[in-house]
C-alpha cells in the first residue's frame, strides 16, 4: 500500500504543484488503484507516473469545487481510449453524477465501461469488501464536503511452522488448511485445529485523507489512530481567523489533530501557491514543533504505508 500525490496545491494549478489528486495505490492487496480527487490535469499527472487508468477502479470525491473535480471527465474519457473496459465506481456528495453525465453527455463521450455512482448523503460506512472498509464523515467546508478513513481488515496470523514440526505434523497441503484456520485429522488419527498453530493476527492499516475543511470532530474520528492522515495546509501558523473566514485549516491546526487523534504519520498537502522553496519548508518546521513525524507533500511523492504494531479502532 502506498500513497502518491498528483497534485498538491490549492485553488489553481502552480509551476510545481498542480492541483488536487491522491492515488492509495493497492497494487498489492486488490490489484487496483483508488484516486482521491481529481483536480484538472490529474490524466497529465499520471502520465509522468508508472500508474495505469485501467487499473483506477474508485474514485472518491471530497466535495465538488473545481480544483477537485475539473479533470475528472477527461480522466474518464482517456481511461477507455487507453483499454479500460472494467465498472468504475465514483463516490461522493450529491450533485457528481449530474457533473459526470452531463459532461459525457454535451460532449457525446461515449464510454467503454460502466460508471456504478453512489452519492453521499451521511456519515458512515460507503464500501466494504473482504479487504477494506471505507467509511466517509462530513467535514465543515463551505460547500458539502467529506473525509474519507480507509481501514484495512487484519491479516490472518503467521502459521507457526516451528510447532508443527515439534508436534510431528507432517508437512504438504495439510499446512495450507490449517493456515486457513480449519480442523483436520492426521494420517494417525489425531485432530488438531490450525487455530492453534497460528499466530497474533497483523492489525491492518489505516489510512484518512480529507477535504478542504475548518476544524471539526469529525476530522478527529476520521483519523484516530490512522497509520497515515492526508490533511490539507492551505494556511500557515499565526493565520487561523483566516483558515476560518476561509473555511480552510492552518499547518497548526492539522499538527495538533494529528496529536490528538494519536496519528502515526501526517502528510500536508492543498498547499497555498503564496507558499514554495523555503516558505514551504517553513511550513512543515512549523508543524514539525507539534507534531514531529510532519511532511509537506510535494506532487509525485510516494510514500508506503507501514504496519501498525498492535490492535486499535477501525470505526469512526
Amino acid at each position: 500500500m502506498e500513497i502518491e500525490f498528483l497534485g498538491t496545491g490549492a485553488g489553481s494549478p502552480g509551476k510545481f504543484r498542480n492541483v488536487t489528486s491522491t492515488a492509495l495505490r493497492l497494487l498489492d492487496e486488490r490489484n487496483s488503484v483508488w484516486l482521491f480527487d481529481v483536480g484538472e490535469a490529474t490524466q497529465h499527472q499520471i502520465l509522468r507516473t508508472t500508474l495505469k487508468p485501467r487499473k483506477i477502479d474508485k474514485i472518491f470525491i471530497t466535495h465538488l469545487h473545481g480544483d477537485h473535480i475539473f479533470g475528472l471527465p477527461g480522466l474518464l474519457s482517456s481511461r477507455s481510449f487507453q483499454g479500460g473496459n472494467s465498472p468504475l465506481t465514483i463516490y461522493g456528495p450529491k450533485g457528481i453524477r449530474d457533473f459526470v453525465e452531463v459532461s459525457m453527455r454535451v460532449t457525446e463521450t461515449k464510454l467503454a465501461y460502466k460508471i456504478h455512482y453512489q452519492e453521499i448523503n451521511g456519515d458512515g460506512l460507503v464500501f466494504e469488501d473482504n479487504k477494506f472498509q471505507v467509511f466517509a464523515a462530513h467535514l465543515d467546508h463551505r460547500i458539502a464536503c467529506y473525509g474519507y478513513r480507509v481501514v484495512e481488515k487484519d491479516h490472518p496470523g503467521e502459521l507457526m511452522v516451528d510447532r508443527l514440526r515439534a508436534d510431528q505434523v507432517p508437512s504438504g497441503p495439510l499446512y495450507g488448511q490449517l493456515k486457513a484456520g480449519k480442523t483436520v485429522t492426521l494420517a494417525d488419527g489425531r485432530v488438531i485445529n490450525g487455530q492453534d498453530y497460528l499466530g497474533p493476527a497483523q492489525p491492518g492499516r489505516i489510512v484518512a485523507i480529507l477535504g478542504d475543511t475548518r476544524q471539526t470532530p469529525n476530522a478527529e474520528k476520521l483519523a484516530r489512530n490512522a497509520n497515515v492522515l492526508v490533511h490539507e495546509s492551505t494556511f500557515a501558523k499565526g493565520e487561523g481567523k483566516l483558515a476560518r473566514a476561509y473555511y480552510h485549516s492552518t499547518n497548526i491546526q492539522a499538527a495538533e489533530l494529528a496529536k490528538r487523534a494519536h496519528v502515526k504519520m501526517l502528510l500536508l498537502n492543498h498547499i497555498s501557491a503564496r507558499y514554495t522553496g523555503k516558505l514551504a519548508a517553513e511550513l512543515q518546521h512549523q508543524a514539525r514543533e507539534v507534531f514531529a513525524n510532519t511532511r509537506v507533500v510535494k506532487d509525485f511523492d510516494e510514500i508506503p504505508v507501514a504496519f501498525q504494531k498492535k490492535t486499535e479502532a477501525t470505526k469512526v
